[in-house]
């Protein structure tokens, strides 16, 4: 639990985001966010909560792929994650035409 206790603390840091400002963002006492970051035992609804509060998602990574998602997310931060989506075509996208109004609906 401490991994994730440190990686909601270094994201909300990298956001710039203080522990009075996860209050208004999370809408818990800023005494009861302190405590869940320092040694907390959160409850999963409350660490949704922090979660939206701090523009992420949990997830359940399987350990086999934990490299694979690491690598990608620190490629991200280099830019190639969006270098790769700019480049991707909406060719290749097989819902880009879904909400078309190509057809005469008359």
């Amino acid at each position: 639990m401490s991994s994730l206790l440190k990686q909601i603390k270094k994201r909300r840091l990298a956001l710039g985001f203080t522990q009075t400002d996860m209050q208004d963002r999370v809408g818990i006492l800023r005494q009861v966010y302190q405590r869940l970051e320092s040694k907390g035992n959160p409850r999963l609804a409350t660490l949704e909560l922090v979660a939206a509060g701090l523009n992420s998602e949990l997830m359940l990574i399987p350990l086999e792929k934990v490299a694979a998602v690491t690598a990608l997310l620190e490629d991200s931060g280099s830019g190639q994650l969006e270098k790769h989506m700019q480049t991707e075509s909406l060719e290749d996208d097989p819902w880009s035409d879904l909400l078309s109004d190509d057809e005469d609906h008359s």
